[in-house]
């Protein structure tokens, strides 16, 4: 097929967005679309019109038109199958299907509209290789983004001092008879009292200086901003604006101890001294018709201390892996301790690990193409119906049965517009019709229930448009089957105790 322009247009005619593919002069370009709408015949189902020189194919978007162009001589089966592509990259980018939407996302579709064809010519692509690679990532932008935390971090750190100094010179000035800081009002003229030491003196005095006494029974007007305990407008703000950015702030009670006003925000947490992370991930691919195109699983073992007095420590695991799973130690952990007795610990026992900073002890991976390794197997079935519609049967099977799957997603794709009637259902599903996809979600799948369906049926529909499938879930127990036991001091071999964060597995499946 020979792809001259695509475009999304209103029913009027009005053109929203367009990418031409071969060479050819704008006006031309305008001139054909502009004459699109008054060639679409009433009263007829056809989603294509030709003229003498070119072919329009197209198809409805609710009020818009998604619009192929294509040579007469170009094959009619090809163009439909790249209309429909075309029509299923617009709601990746667009959240609605309305004209300022697509205005608003031009740039976006006219690089997805550029991975399709080139040169006039349709690429062997899909929708997921689409979104891979309009959405690449950049090196440049994520140092960007980590020196822009950064630099927000040390500015509310800057606020919070600010705040807690702004609050202990009122407190301070209170305890001094003194009033607030760029308060106008002051003390009662009447009488005759103690003066106070001046502002710069206050910062001198200990806690346990009682302030002057009055001379007269006359009380002094003691402004509102200097009740004891209480909070300035000024560090409110403070901590308003630290509320508003999700800060957990915790309010001082009026009966503590120091009574200085606000304090530190507390952040609570459960890592003990010595914390483990476990972390595993893996990809799978398979091919619609089964087959392994891609098997990679990686893993980590991070370690982090935080007391000094801890530093010198190894880590105890169990390995109960048979399927030639690669590991590798970080460069300074004994390999031989590793080997013999699989402990994790320094090269050199006398030097602790490095305190406050995670450090990354043991990794491992395994590549490979064999279908028995893949967990868990999913079989689609899509069959077309008399009336245009499609018959899809989904099973899934659990093949590893030692393994817990929590939260398992399985995203089925829909042509534009399809609302799915479901059957029969193992589990829950939602449709969401803005992305245009079925989710089957089975929260648990174990040896219990380790087989499972789902049928529903697809108005106006072909096979081709439930592909690629995406499958997603967690276990918390390793694929690798490597465990942390304990963790033993090197001097004595005595346990201390130690926080592990649930380690978990992350695995994609398409």
């Amino acid at each position: 097929m020979v792809l001259i322009a695509a475009a999304v247009c209103t029913k009027t005619g009005k053109t929203i967005v367009s990418r031409q593919f071969v060479e050819m002069t704008k006006a031309r370009i305008e001139g054909l679309l502009a004459a699109f709408p008054k060639l679409i015949p009433t009263g007829t189902q056809h989603t294509f019109v030709e003229t003498d020189s070119v072919r329009y194919v197209y198809q409805p978007l609710e009020r818009l038109y998604m619009v192929l162009i294509t040579t007469r001589a170009s094959n009619i089966l090809e163009d439909l199958e790249t209309l429909r592509l075309f029509a299923r990259v617009i709601p990746e980018y667009c959240r609605s299907l309305e004209e300022s939407e697509i205005a608003e996302n031009a740039f976006s579709l006219i690089f997805a509209f550029d991975e399709i064809v080139a040169l006039g010519y349709r690429e062997s692509i899909n929708l997921s290789q689409i979104r891979t690679f309009v959405e690449m990532d950049s090196h440049e932008e994520k140092v960007y983004q980590a020196v822009r935390q950064t630099q927000e971090r040390e500015a509310k750190n800057k606020m919070w001092e600010k705040a807690k100094e702004l609050q202990r010179q009122k407190i301070e000035a209170k305890k001094m008879g003194k009033p607030s800081f760029g308060s106008s009002s002051g003390f009662g003229s009447g009488g005759g009292y103690t003066p106070a030491p001046s502002v710069g003196d206050t910062a001198n005095i200990s806690n346990d200086v009682k302030p002057p006494s009055y001379t007269t029974t006359q009380k002094p007007a003691i402004s509102r901003g200097m009740k004891l305990g209480g909070k300035g407008k000024d560090v409110e703000s403070f901590v308003d604006q630290l509320k508003s950015e999700g800060e957990n702030v915790i309010t001082p009670t009026p009966n503590s101890i120091s009574q200085i006003g606000i304090k530190a925000p507390a952040i609570k947490t459960d890592i003990d001294d010595v914390h483990l992370r476990l972390e595993e991930k893996l990809i799978v691919r398979m091919g619609r018709d089964g087959g392994v195109q891609q098997f990679e699983l990686a893993g980590l073992i991070t370690l982090h201390i935080g007391n000094e007095k801890w530093g010198r420590i190894r880590v105890q695991l169990e390995n109960q892996d048979t399927r030639g799973v690669q590991l590798q130690t970080h460069p300074n952990v004994d390999k031989e301790l590793f080997k013999l007795r699989s402990q994790i610990g320094l090269k050199q026992p006398a030097k602790p690990f490095p305190l406050r900073t995670d450090v990354g002890v043991l990794k491992w991976r395994l590549q490979s193409t064999e279908e028995s390794l893949v967990p868990l197997l999913i079989n689609c079935w899509p069959s077309e119906a008399g009336d245009g519609s499609c018959d899809v049967n989904i099973e899934y099977e659990l093949t590893h049965t030692d393994l817990e799957l929590a939260d398992v997603n399985i995203v089925i794709p829909l042509p534009i517009g399809c609302t799915p009637i479901v059957g029969e259902c193992d589990g829950t599903y939602n449709h969401e019709s803005r992305r245009n996809q079925l989710v089957w979600n089975l929260p648990l799948i174990d040896e219990t229930n380790k087989n499972g369906s789902l049928e529903f049926n697809a108005p106006r529909a072909i096979p081709n448009d439930f592909f690629p499938l995406n499958v997603s879930f967690t276990s918390k127990s390793t694929y690798a089957k490597i465990k942390i036991t304990d963790v033993l001091l090197v001097d004595d071999d005595s346990p201390v105790k130690h926080s592990l964060k649930p380690f978990f597995i992350q695995i994609s499946m398409k």
